[in-house]
């Protein structure tokens, strides 16, 4: 049997051009298994092979756990249990019994010679993968080899990769022994066909295409920061130039346009702005939802969010058709955006004056000459009239001394005892709704002000009433619930 084992490892050896180690490991596997298929199927088995004479020796094996631990019989044995074996173990090491070795002819040497095989043939795509992945490649150029449900098979070099039917450009029709190039979307190691999943459709597809006709961006002189795109109609990338030499736009669109129809021929037609990338946020904005000219923007930086006003005129432009242009404007900058005409921002703006307006003449007991003095200054919370510095204050002309201390104090008053109303809340909140990530102090005081208290009572809220009660935005809201959900599913 020895002399077999020997001879099954050197012609494998030498027929799949591998390490005899590779095969050793392969069989010791094999052996393994069919060990477990004797004993019980979850058993922790340990086959060792001798690379000399072809003995092997065979160990099943548990894992010592702690007491409280011991669930798992066939792997995993209680350490009070492994301390009567052996006084010196610990948790996390192995207490192992020798087993009579499997009798090789039992699995038969035609069956031991398919499961190796099958060890050797993820050795060798595992050995290519990671050859591959070691060029850091993310752009791949191969040849559609076949269809497989509406996913094509592509074959680049010696990997097979999927290029899965929601990631190919809509209306796009490949065919097997097309050329094509994709972005390498992501890894799955788990999967028994091919690994590397690509995506035609993926914003960074866009940018490494760009990169590719453009060596400017190699070299240094020029860089993409940020992409966005409607596959196969319309995209957005932001540029910026690192030379002042170098103009950007005209980089990317290149002579008679020939960079920029290049890449707009790989994406099966989709236009493509190029704007300028900029580090303030508004004027980034500003430039994303080009062709639209914009009048002024207002920036939100709690929400995260932006009111732009543009005229009438610009309004359908800055929407684009079936609002593509302001969306893929929001997606590529990362801000909400929100459009709105000037009669629509002096509206707004009047509706926010105005409930600023009661809540000053409500919570300091001013009369609305007062009140709009300060929304005058721009001022528009309690927290501005008790806590920005006194000399800002008493810069205001209408304004004495005394009136502004009189003003901070009774401002700094109302925060305080909406403070211990806020704090005598939360103490009739649950712990368990207390420490849902997301939830903080302010926020579950809301909360418990309009009768919601515990866990499953958040639970229960649907997201535009959880936004409605608390003036929260809509992806908190969803977080928020999908957390105070998770424990039903558990």
């Amino acid at each position: 049997m020895s002399r077999e084992i020997l001879l099954l490892v050197d012609v494998l050896a030498r027929e799949k051009n591998v390490t005899k180690e590779i095969v050793f490991g392969a069989l010791e596997l094999a052996l393994a298994s069919a060990t477990k298929k004797r004993i019980h199927d979850d058993a922790d088995v340990r086959v060792v092979v001798d690379r000399e004479t072809g003995d092997f020796e065979t160990f099943r094996r548990w894992e010592i756990v702690a007491d409280a631990d011991f669930i798992f019989e066939a792997q995993h044995i209680p350490l009070s249990e492994a301390q009567k074996q052996d006084p010196e173990v610990e948790i996390g090491d192995y207490l192992e019994e020798s087993l009579e070795p499997i009798d090789f002819g039992r699995i038969g040497a035609q069956a031991a010679k398919q499961v190796i095989l099958q060890k050797i043939r993820d050795a060798e795509r595992d050995q290519i993968l990671n050859d591959f992945l070691e060029r850091k490649e993310h752009l791949v150029t191969g040849t559609i080899k076949r269809m497989e449900r509406g996913n094509a098979i592509v074959e680049a070099g010696k990997i097979e990769a999927v290029l899965p039917r929601d990631q190919m450009i809509p209306r796009e029709n490949l065919r097997v022994g097309d050329r094509v190039k994709a972005y390498l979307l992501r890894i799955d190691r788990a999967a028994r066909g091919p690994q590397l999943i690509l995506s035609r459709t993926a914003p960074e597809f866009i940018i490494k295409l760009f990169e590719l006709e453009v060596p400017e961006v190699d070299d240094g002189l020029l860089e993409i920061k940020a992409a966005a795109r409607d596959p196969g109609m319309r995209a957005k990338i932001a540029v910026k130039s690192n030379d002042q030499r170098v103009d950007p736009i005209g980089t990317c669109v290149g002579m008679r346009g020939m960079r920029v129809t290049a890449v707009t021929n790989e994406l099966a037609g989709e236009r493509v702005d190029i704007v300028l990338w900029s580090a303030d946020p508004a004027q980034f904005v500003v430039g994303a939802l080009a062709p639209a000219e914009v009048l002024s923007v207002v920036v939100d930086e709690e929400k995260h969010s932006m009111d732009v006003v543009v005229d009438e005129d610009n309004l359908a432009i800055a929407i684009g058709r079936g609002g593509q242009n302001v969306r893929l404007a929001s997606e590529m900058t990362g801000w909400a955006i929100n459009l709105m005409t000037e009669e629509e921002s002096q509206t707004r703006i009047a509706a926010e004056s105005a409930a600023i307006r009661v809540l000053f003449m409500e919570k300091l007991d001013v009369d609305e000459e007062v009140a709009n003095i300060l929304i005058g200054e721009g001022i528009s919370t309690l927290e501005e009239v008790a806590y920005i510095p006194l000399h800002e204050m008493l810069e205001i002309e209408s304004f004495d001394e005394a009136t502004v201390q009189e003003l901070r104090e009774r401002a700094r008053n109302v925060l305080l005892t909406e403070a211990i109303v806020t704090e005598e809340q939360i103490g009739e909140v649950d712990e368990d709704m207390l420490n849902l990530d997301g939830m903080d102090k302010p926020l579950a005081g809301q909360l418990a002000s309009q009768g919601i208290r515990t866990r499953d009572e958040l639970a229960d809220l649907a997201v535009d009433e959880l936004t409605e009660m608390t003036g929260i935005d809509v992806d908190r809201a969803k977080q928020l619930i999908t957390t105070a959900r998770a424990h039903w599913f558990e």
